[in-house]
């Protein structure tokens, strides 16, 4: 028996259970139609949720970037990486978020794998959420600190496991995503800082998903419940409703200062490029002076929400543009999948371990850059799929 025989046999699994991930290839800029494995479909499944990523204004400022910048900053930001540029992001971004400061990462991702570790280690313990996202469970385990899991958006479950921890020595921190990425519910933020402030414990959210999508013109969870000076650390992204790639944090000065000295992403991954970071600068821009795009996404979402409900589908628990199409077992989910995309709607199956077994589901994305009949043919063909698989009557 071969060393790698493993992977075959694992490979060969994952296709007999439905839960092997078919990888499409887009040939188009994103948008409401794409080009996708030589197929022209409607976009169902991007995080495009503004637009921003073939956006004529970010475009123009990329170029303009690489044009007095250079395509790359050759450097990590603590040796010879930080231009210009980076501190005009983040001086921005703690403006419009209404925080003291931001620190920028190369992504969504490192951002929680740079902030948690640096925020606790051994002898400390985090509380997350039992549905938070990969990023944040890899930068918990990376910490080295325990890692209590609380119930789903459960405050009380929380104060619970905090109560049992009230004596513990070490630094407390209780993290959670903000929208979580799968149900589209929102995190009961409010009771969850109340219950950890009662604790002394240090309060992390995950805004990946409420970026450009929750608060006014997008400005995140914090800004929708009110919560200004009450959250300790705000992670976000650049990478789904700025249409760009990146991650940061805000959080007060002092805290940033610390984490320029102690994120490891930071440290020792080279900076984000200047056109990147000239477009996520449009961006903020762009929501800075207006909220139309962010109140076209809701008016397409509940369009769409409200009419699937209407076909008869289980569109689960949702409170955002996020709309799961419950399916229950990963092979109806693959085929609804595979049925669509001849359909022309491009929206693909998510199965264990993304989700847990038994709730597979078509995640779908509405985006401000749909248009209803955009979304009436969607459903069209939902209603169509639907019928021909059993899921609907």
């Amino acid at each position: 028996m071969g060393k790698l025989d493993f992977v075959k046999e694992e490979i060969e699994r994952l296709k007999k259970e439905g839960l092997y991930v078919t990888i499409r290839t887009l040939e188009s800029p994103q948008g409401a139609w794409i080009k996708v494995d030589g197929k022209e479909v409607l976009n169902l499944c991007s995080n495009n949720y503004l637009g921003f990523a073939n956006h004529p204004v970010l475009k123009e400022r990329a170029k303009k970037a690489i044009d007095e910048l250079g395509v790359g900053p050759g450097a990590v930001r603590t040796i010879a990486g930080t231009m210009k540029i980076h501190r005009e992001l983040e001086e921005k971004l703690a403006k419009f978020k209404g925080a003291e400061a931001t620190l920028s990462f190369q992504s969504g991702f490192n951002t929680n794998l740079a902030v948690i570790p640096a925020i606790v280690g051994r002898g400390d313990v985090i509380f997350s959420d039992e549905l938070n996202h990969a990023s944040i469970i890899d930068g918990c385990r990376l910490s080295r600190a325990e890692i209590v899991r609380f119930n789903h958006a459960d405050p009380e479950d929380l104060r619970k496991k905090l109560e049992e921890y009230k004596e513990h020595p070490g630094r407390k921190l209780v993290v959670t995503d903000g929208v979580f990425s799968m149900d589209g519910d929102i995190a009961p933020l409010p009771e969850i800082v109340e219950v950890a402030e009662k604790y002394d414990a240090i309060t992390m959210v995950d805004d990946a998903h409420g970026e450009g999508v929750l608060g006014k013109s997008g400005r995140g969870i914090v800004d929708h419940f009110g919560l200004h000076g009450k959250v300790d650390l705000e992670v976000g992204t650049l990478s789904k409703a700025f249409g760009v790639v990146g991650g940061y944090v805000a959080a007060k000065e002092e805290v940033i200062d610390y984490l320029r000295q102690k994120a490891r992403p930071f440290l020792f991954s080279s900076a984000v490029t200047p056109a990147d970071v000239a477009a996520a600068i449009a961006a903020v821009d762009i929501l800075t002076d207006s909220d139309e795009l962010v109140v076209r996404l809701w008016d397409n979402a509940n369009y769409f929400k409200t009419e699937m409900k209407s076909l008869g589908f289980d569109i689960g628990i949702s409170q955002t543009p996020i709309t799961p199409v419950m399916l229950g077992e990963a092979p109806l989910a693959q085929e609804f999948s595979k049925r669509l995309f001849k359909e022309g709607i491009f929206a693909q199956a998510i199965g264990y371990p993304t989700v847990p077994k038994g709730k597979a589901r078509i995640r779908v994305m509405i985006s401000a850059v749909h248009e209803k009949k955009d979304l009436d043919f969607a459903l069209e063909k939902f209603e169509k799929v639907g019928k021909e698989l059993g899921v609907i009557g």
